[in-house]
Order: structure tokens, then C-alpha cells, then sequence
């Protein structure tokens, strides 16, 4: 014991704190071992990684940069991510996962959520919400620094996702625990009518697409999302006390996005001079609406598959 107390001493009193957090960090359990920030890298990869998504790449990378800027946080950080399938919302909650803990997305301390697997029954819904609240709140005592991801909410079970009300808000401890440094990501395709429908006008306007803002979308999708009965936030009381920190909206892609996901896949692959396949590919995928036929029905979720018919 008394080892290990002089290790903490000198962990937090010495110039060369490093060299004894890696001695620390291998006779602890401690959470904030593994959490280990890299903004810079977070937003290379948004910005390198992430196409035709201006306003997902300036949303999370401020957002998440001024959340961790701050030792003591009032309430936690919570995204709720939207739009049309294929246009990078789950790969850039993973993103966060890979650039905040020295283990990725592997850590322990980032828990994922799906409807179908996790709540499958409507009818146990009451269950549902005292297991969750009873899992986050154990999850958030083991590890203040947790990010919690709830994928598909479109399929959540109406009145399961307000359990986690006292959890979003600004009091400092709920159930004994400190939960203000917690991270939160609601990802749907709730919302995504909202969004094309701003894109295609947008288009036919002849405007820029880096022209549509935020204010443009965020009052809509919120609204949308409570009013949805295919929402998880269907009359939630979470979204009635504004407690999602950002809506942050994935537009939809355009050709020429499907077609640098193409060419993205096959440099992973070996090929990157195969201009042929990306060609191909890009080619063979439905455009929306008719006519115009501006943006892929699919975004970039079948690149993959295309690209094997292809290469």
C-alpha cells in the first residue's frame, strides 16, 4: 500500500508524471487510463474520411473540442445524429469511440445499443427501462468518462429512451453518481425527409451545398422527431427540456460523394488505380428524386458489395 500511494504522489506532484502513469495505469483499474483524447486525430478523420458532410464535420468536432475543454462539465455531451441510411452517421460515432480511448471502439467504456437485439419486445418496455437505467447508472459509476451509442432509434420502443432524462440534465449528482462527463449518441433516420427535402432544394436552386446551415434544420428535426411515432423521442420529455445538446443532420450523397467512397474502398483494398470501378460503380447505383436524380437512395452502403460485382 504504501508503494502504491508514493506512485500516486509522485504521479501527480513530479515533472515526469508520464512515466509513472504508465506505472499507475498497470496496477489500476482506472477508467481514465483509457481515455485518451486525440482531437487533432478525431478531426483529420472527420474532415479526411467523412464526405459531403460539412455540417456533421464542424458540429461534432466543435462540440466534442469544447466538451472535453472543460474540467467540469454542467450537464453531458449528447448528439443525435440524423439522416438517410449510407451517409456516415454510424461510422462517425465510431470516430469518437477510436480517437477517445487507447483501446477504440474495443474499450469497455463504450457501450452500444441496438433496438432489435437489446429491446426487441414492446410489450416489455417497463422492463426495459429499469434495466437500462440500472446499466447506465452502474456503467457510469465504474467509469465517469463512458460514451453510450443507441443505433436504429427509429426502432426504440416509444417512452424506453426517457428513462435516461435525469441522466442529460444540469443537476450534478443523480443516484450518487457524477454523470456530467458522460457522452451520449442517438443515431435515426428520423428526420431524413426533413433533410432531403432542404438538399434537393437546395440543388435545384443552383446554390452551394456547403450553403445549408444548421438553423436551416435543427428546429425541424427536433420537431420531427417528437411528432414521429416511429421515433424513439416519439413525445419524449427528453427532447420537451431541450436536452440534446445538438441535432446534428447527414445529408444526402451525391455522385460524386459515392463515387470517392469507391475510390476510398479500393486504395483499403489494393487498387487504387481501378478508375474503371469507381466509374462502374458509381454509375450503377439509383439516384433520387426523379427528375433530377441528384442524390444515391443508398448513400455509400453498398459500395462495398458494388464494388466486388465490379473489381
Amino acid at each position: 500500500m504504501l508503494a502504491v500511494l508514493c506512485v500516486l504522489f509522485l504521479y501527480f506532484h513530479n515533472p515526469v508524471c508520464g512515466v509513472f502513469q504508465k506505472l499507475y495505469c498497470t496496477i489500476s483499474d482506472s477508467c481514465d487510463c483509457d481515455f485518451k483524447p486525440n482531437i487533432r486525430d478525431l478531426e483529420w478523420d472527420l474532415y479526411k474520411n467523412l464526405y459531403g458532410q460539412h455540417l456533421a464535420q464542424d458540429i461534432v468536432s466543435e462540440e466534442v473540442t469544447r466538451f472535453l475543454q472543460n474540467k467540469n462539465p454542467e450537464r453531458p455531451l449528447v448528439l443525435s445524429f440524423h439522416g438517410s441510411s449510407g451517409t456516415g452517421k454510424t461510422m462517425v460515432s465510431s470516430m469518437l469511440g477510436n480517437h477517445l480511448y487507447g483501446s477504440a471502439m474495443s474499450s469497455p467504456y463504450v457501450h452500444q445499443f441496438v433496438p432489435t437485439l437489446h429491446f426487441p419486445l414492446p410489450g416489455r418496455v417497463k422492463e426495459y427501462r429499469e434495466e437500462l437505467k440500472s446499466w447506465v447508472q452502474g456503467n457510469l459509476t465504474e467509469c465517469a468518462r463512458s460514451v453510450f451509442l443507441f443505433d436504429e432509434m427509429e426502432k426504440l420502443p416509444p417512452g424506453l429512451i426517457d428513462v435516461l432524462e435525469p441522466f442529460l440534465g444540469p443537476s450534478h449528482v443523480v443516484f450518487r453518481t457524477n454523470y456530467r462527463k458522460a457522452i451520449y449518441v442517438f443515431i435515426s433516420t428520423t428526420g431524413e425527409k426533413v433533410i432531403n427535402k432542404m438538399a434537393v432544394e437546395n440543388r435545384q436552386a443552383g446554390q452551394d451545398r456547403e450553403e445549408i446551415k444548421l438553423a436551416d434544420l435543427q428546429e425541424a428535426i427536433a420537431e420531427t422527431v417528437y411528432n414521429s411515432n416511429t421515433s424513439g423521442f416519439f413525445h419524449s420529455s427528453i427532447i420537451q427540456q431541450k436536452l440534446i445538446t445538438s441535432f446534428v443532420p447527414f445529408l444526402p450523397l451525391s455522385r460524386h460523394h459515392v463515387e470517392r467512397c469507391v475510390r476510398s474502398q479500393l486504395c483499403q483494398r489494393g487498387s487504387c488505380a481501378r478508375s474503371d470501378v469507381v466509374e462502374a460503380v458509381g454509375g450503377d447505383m439509383i439516384y433520387t428524386p426523379s427528375p433530377g436524380k441528384y442524390f444515391s437512395s443508398t448513400g455509400c452502403k453498398a459500395v462495398p458489395a458494388k464494388i466486388n460485382l465490379f473489381l
